[in-house]
């Protein structure tokens, strides 16, 4: 029996780029919390299309494991591609997910199925303390705040990439963007359609392994451009027809 009859089956999955050295411990710990909280579950892993031995150590783990499936990117499609990848291939009523570059611990997935009921939609994690250095945490808190006025965002860590989402709410949405921009569409788009948010506590760790891609100034430039191409579609293109929609009621 399921520890939470609310979440019987649970799809987990990771999107890895370059994360060799993290992502076979990710996915052991995952499978071996899930195999005690669930009825069924997989876990899967979207490789986007790494240079390092990430392909390797994932079939290895696969051959040890049931129930583990991967998901090979030819090529790099970003944080957004590999995730829309993670949905599409999400085959039990809830999904998780989080980073393959071991920030976050899925062993505390425990405590958002603990979390879930028949009456939230999403269960949302928060970072206690995030553990980049300060540097990271405040520029982490300025962009939060600037997407959560530009989006009309309630929760309050939009980048705290540890989720568990019914599939069938995913469905409902459409999700577009590739970039790392993807968690302030996902969390828009679900606010939109009226999904129900809990949001719960979660452990963030320095990355112990590589070096994040965010901080160069081609990849700044993108993820600024991007973020005003989905402020437009989201936000100003709705808040147009909500007033032609005005103007030409009766």
């Amino acid at each position: 029996m399921p520890m939470n009859p609310a979440v019987r089956s649970v799809t987990a999955f990771f999107p890895c780029f370059n994360d060799a050295p993290s992502i076979g411990g990710l996915v052991e710990a995952v499978h071996e919390t899930l195999s005690g909280q669930v009825e069924c579950f997989d876990v899967v892993v979207i490789d986007d299309g790494s240079s390092d031995n990430s392909l390797e150590v994932l079939k290895e783990v696969a051959g040890r494991l049931p129930d583990v499936r991967i998901v090979a990117h030819p090529r790099n499609r970003g944080y957004g591609g590999a995730l829309k990848s993670g949905f599409a291939a999400a085959t039990h009523d809830w999904v998780f997910y989080t980073d393959g570059d071991g920030q976050y611990d899925p062993r505390e997935l425990k405590s958002l199925i603990e979390a879930a009921s028949d009456d939230v939609d999403v269960v949302q994690g928060w970072k206690l303390r995030r553990g980049d250095g300060p540097v990271r945490t405040v520029i982490g808190r300025i962009w939060h705040r600037t997407v959560a006025i530009l989006f009309g965002i309630g929760v309050r860590d939009t980048d705290c990439d540890f989720r568990l989402i019914r599939r069938s709410v995913i469905e409902r949405v459409p999700l577009e963007v590739d970039s790392g921009v993807f968690p302030v569409e996902l969390v828009t788009r679900l606010q939109a359609i009226g999904a129900r948010f809990v949001e719960i506590p979660v452990s963030h760790y320095p990355r112990a392994h590589g070096r994040s891609q965010f901080f160069r100034v081609g990849r700044i430039a993108r993820t600024l451009r991007d973020l005003a191409v989905l402020w437009w579609k989201l936000v100003v293109r709705k808040q147009r027809a909500q007033v032609r929609q005005g103007s030409s009621a009766p």
